[in-house]
């Protein structure tokens, strides 16, 4: 069986796959924040008793905090039951859950006023632009997909003036719509900003 999961935004959201690939069984919840709190009971709700030989793991970008959160429970899973760990892409998953034709992008508020942006083709979540950290003015001229999906689309489309701005989080359950080198990273952070602390230079 594979477990996926993500707590990079707002949702917590875990899915479990069968063997075929098909989803099992499913939990999507909105909570804002206090994701260590039900990170954990959920995916005990969720696998009741059954362990998984592999486990998928959002990475980010998103809140900092909860992608750690996940990335620190999926590592501890993955000794307890000796599986496989993979990182996937969490912008990548919200917009696998977009069904419509064409290019779709996500934009998820970081820190700083700034946003994460990515554009994707809506059909197979391929990823049709880089990942980029930027303010709402470049984000609005970086992306050019009319539809925009995440906690930062309103920020993005009312600073460029045109397209539609959708809430919308990733859900586990899309995990296997994932092109593979999206959901076959690093299970490490992707925190795509650099750190606001910097090494001292030596003098």
């Amino acid at each position: 069986m594979l477990l996926a999961f993500d707590t990079s935004s707002s949702a917590c959201t875990a899915a479990l796959f069968d063997g075929s690939g098909e989803c099992v069984a499913r939990k999507d919840e909105l909570i804002g924040r206090g994701h260590s709190e039900r990170l954990v009971p959920m995916l005990d709700e969720l696998m009741d008793g059954r362990k998984a030989e592999r486990i998928l793991v959002g990475v980010g970008p998103g809140s900092f905090t909860g992608i750690r959160v996940a990335v620190a429970a999926a590592h501890g899973l993955a000794i307890g039951w000796n599986a496989e760990l993979s990182g996937m892409s969490s912008l990548a998953l919200a917009a696998a859950g977009a069904a419509r034709d064409g290019e779709i992008a996500v934009s998820v508020i970081g820190g700083h006023g700034e946003l994460f942006v990515q554009q994707f083709d809506a059909m197979t979540a391929e990823p049709t632009s880089d990942l980029r950290n930027l303010l709402p003015a470049g984000a609005a001229q970086f992306i050019t997909a009319p539809v925009v999906v995440g906690s930062g689309a309103k920020a993005l489309i009312d600073a460029r003036g045109s397209g539609e701005a959708r809430e919308g989080w990733p859900s586990a359950a899309n995990a296997l719509k994932l092109p593979s080198v999206l959901r076959s990273l690093s299970p490490k952070p992707v925190y795509a900003r650099a750190p606001d602390a910097k090494a001292r230079e030596a003098a």
